[in-house]
C-alpha cells in the first residue's frame, strides 16, 4: 500500500474534524453577537457553590457543600452501576443478584455512617 492512499484513508476524518471546528467556532460567535453581555445582580448571585463567583480565590468557603457535592457523585455512580445490572440480571443468575445485594449493603452502610456523622446536615 503507498503511503499516499494510506494518507488519503484519514481524508473524511479531517474533513469532518474541519466541519466540527469551523461550526462550533460559528456558533460561539453568533451566542457573543445575539446575547446579551451584561448580566444583571442575580446572575452574578451565588447559587449552588454559596460564594461569590468572582471573588478573591484565597477566600475562606464552606466545605460542607463538598462533602454532600461527593456523596451525591457517589450515590449517583451507584444508579449508574443499578441500570446495567437490571438489565442483564436475567443472565447474571443468583451470583450476579447476590454480588449485587453485597454492593448495595455496603453503601447502605456508607450512608448510614455518614448520616450519624452529620454529613447530610446543613447548618
Amino acid at each position: 500500500m503507498a503511503p499516499d492512499s494510506f494518507l488519503l484513508e484519514y481524508l473524511p476524518i479531517l474533513v469532518f474534524l474541519m466541519i466540527a471546528i469551523g461550526l462550533s467556532a460559528m456558533m460561539l460567535v453568533a451566542s457573543l453577537i445575539a446575547g446579551r453581555q451584561k448580566p444583571d445582580e442575580d446572575k452574578l448571585a451565588p447559587y449552588e457553590c454559596g460564594f461569590d463567583a468572582f471573588d478573591d480565590a484565597r477566600s475562606k468557603f464552606d466545605v460542607r457543600f463538598y462533602l454532600v457535592a461527593i456523596l451525591f457523585i457517589i450515590f449517583d455512580l451507584e444508579i449508574a452501576f443499578l441500570f446495567p445490572w437490571a438489565i442483564s440480571l436475567g443472565s447474571l443468575g443468583l451470583f450476579g443478584f447476590w454480588s449485587m445485594v453485597v454492593f448495595l449493603g455496603i453503601l447502605t452502610v456508607g450512608f448510614i455512617y455518614e448520616w450519624k456523622k452529620g454529613a447530610l446536615e446543613w447548618e
